[in-house]
């Protein structure tokens, strides 16, 4: 490897969503630092981690109609048989819900976990509660998307939070989604909550660090149980 491959594979790519916050970070630090030199420095502290946060890493996804990849960067919070939102039009039946939350950290762009043609984005307005707490999956904002894959329809639910007041979604009903592929952020923190259908068995366990597009979170088509988990 040439030292130019070297330097190009330190610097992770950012993402176009941040460019407008970046040069407005960049900018307010000026202005601080033209009243007191010291502010400047802790505006540049502020846009350095602003562009820590629009970081879009490229991501090796398994490509297999039988595995759910993660759409999301963090901790996974839950997993379990759970409801779903009225909304996504999933019916009364409990569905395997993995849950994956995302703190100011993370890489916050989400990603298809699964491949197939999207039926629905839908909006949602609601709450900032705290993304952690059960109850944010049917309070708080959130954006959700509906996709049709082989074996059935999956929901992928961006939730808002605490901090984070806004979710973005540039993919649209009708178009055809690649697992791993990007579909939209959430700023500044929250999760993701993905509901599968019947015959999906989890691959993770809840306080497991996930990968989007790489860490596989359930599997179809699979007779084993789901795993015991080791903490060490």
């Amino acid at each position: 490897m040439s030292l130019s491959d070297t330097i190009r594979n330190t610097f992770v790519p950012i993402h176009r969503e941040g460019y407008p916050f970046i040069a407005a970070f960049f900018v307010v630090s000026l202005l601080l630092g033209w009243l007191w030199g010291p502010l400047f420095w802790v505006g540049m502290v502020l846009t350095i981690w602003c562009i820590y946060f629009y970081r879009d890493p490229l991501r090796i996804t398994p490509l297999d109609d039988d595995l759910v990849i993660s759409s999301a960067d963090g901790k996974i919070s839950s997993v379990g048989m759970c409801v779903p939102p009225a909304e996504l039009d999933l019916g009364t039946e409990p569905m395997l819900r993995i849950c994956v939350f995302m703190n100011v950290f993370s890489v916050h762009i989400n990603r298809a976990p699964v491949r197939g043609k999207i039926i629905s984005v839908m909006h949602r307005p609601g709450k900032f509660l705290n993304a952690e707490l059960d109850k944010a999956s049917s309070e708080n904002e959130r954006s959700s998307v509906l996709i049709d894959s082989a074996h059935g329809t999956v929901a992928v639910v961006q939730i808002a939070g605490l901090v984070a007041r806004r979710i973005v979604c540039w993919s649209k009903a009708g178009e055809d989604l690649t697992t791993g592929e990007r579909f939209g952020l959430i700023r500044f923190g929250s999760r993701n909550d993905i509901y599968l259908p019947k015959g999906a068995v989890a691959r993770v366990a809840v306080g497991q660090t996930a990968v989007a597009g790489e860490t596989v979170l359930a599997e179809f088509n699979d007779a084993r149980t789901a795993p015991t988990v080791r903490i060490a």
